[in-house]
């Protein structure tokens, strides 16, 4: 029998200057208060963690997780969505990804993927020290601004795009192997990796790395209208961490998958709170279930409309009612039969 974990809450979307919302204490006491059982921690944040403190030193994250303990939580992944994001940076985003890195690297785009790179290497000490098997991250983009062919691509360039951005993670897939944890890509609009078939090609490039896995996240799947059950079909071995967020997909007109560089609550394509969008987690929770993924259920709340705290508190119980224990024995066993070899040849007509 085997049974995903859960409920937990990512903190990114709640973390704040304000109480409860300021410190590892205060926040995972609030989630414990909610019901969650675990926090993903992004690591960016650092009223919630020193991320350099816990790549050196045990007995710091040994700390964390006490006080995690304590308020009734346990912290599931780390995250580095942002440093990910800037191992691999178009110039074309240089400015607006700036605000990403530390003041003294903006301006740099050499410095800044140093840096990023070194906070990944930080991170998978890290999530060793925390007993850690999984985590969350970005891969960047070199080739997103030709998503759509015009002008036309010239021959090879996607590929040279894959093994560039390949090269720039190898050293960190290598470091996270050798620390024992799996480096899950959020499979992301903004990112190369975005679909199916980009998370192939940069696998490929990797030599299919076995850290090389997936953050399944069926809300940016909506919003492309990608077909997500059958994602975990083709993808589930790959698949070790989930995001629980809904989306809604509502084209018309005017506005389609674009979006017309219109703000969120106007797009065709829209997050929303849990229960409020279209996505199948009835489909979804029972797909990972067949599968026997035993990661993580983690809220990643984000909606145009609804109050974050409003959805947090929602969470808890639809993801709790969504779990699937799975069983370890057939329906119909009462109907079962003893059996044995010649029983079987009779039964086929042989004997």
């Amino acid at each position: 029998m085997s049974m995903m974990k859960g409920p937990a809450i990512f903190l990114a979307q709640f973390t704040g200057a304000e109480e409860p919302f300021n410190t590892l204490e205060n926040i995972s006491r609030w989630a414990a208060g909610l019901g969650y059982k675990g926090i993903q921690v992004p690591t960016w944040e650092a009223g919630l963690i020193d991320l350099k403190a816990a790549a050196q030193s045990k007995d710091y994250c040994d700390e964390l997780k006490g006080v995690c303990a304590q308020s009734g939580v346990e912290i599931t992944e780390l995250s580095t969505h942002l440093q990910g994001q800037l191992v691999a940076v178009h110039p074309a985003y240089d400015e607006q990804f700036d605000g990403f890195a530390p003041a003294e690297v903006h301006g740099n785009p050499k410095a800044r993927q140093e840096w990023a790179v070194n906070q990944l290497l930080l991170a998978a000490q890290a999530s060793r020290n925390l007993g850690l098997s999984a985590h969350a991250t970005f891969s960047g983009a070199l080739l997103w601004h030709t998503l759509y062919p015009w002008p036309q691509r010239p021959s090879g360039l996607v590929e040279t795009g894959f093994r560039e951005l390949a090269d720039r993670w190898l050293p960190i897939l290598n470091a996270f192997d050798e620390a024992g944890v799996d480096v899950c890509y959020e499979i992301h609009p903004g990112e190369d990796l975005h679909d199916g078939v980009t998370f192939e090609r940069f696998l490929e490039a990797t030599g299919n790395h076995r850290r090389c896995n997936i953050l399944y996240d069926p809300s940016h799947f909506m919003l492309q209208q990608l077909d997500y059950i059958q994602f975990i079909d083709f993808y589930h071995d790959r698949i070790k961490m989930f995001h629980v967020k809904d989306a809604e997909f509502n084209p018309n007109g005017r506005s389609g998958m674009y979006g017309g560089y219109q703000d969120w609550t106007d797009r065709a394509g829209r997050f929303r709170s849990l229960g409020d969008g279209q996505v199948d987690f009835k489909g979804i929770f029972s797909q990972l279930a067949r599968y026997g993924f035993e990661g993580w259920a983690v809220l990643e709340w984000e909606c145009c409309l609804k109050h974050p705290e409003d959805g947090a508190r929602e969470g808890v119980d639809f993801i709790n009612r969504h779990i699937i224990r799975t069983t370890d024995r057939a329906f119909d066993d009462f109907a079962a039969g003893s059996t044995d070899e010649a029983a079987n040849r009779r039964i086929l007509g042989l004997d």
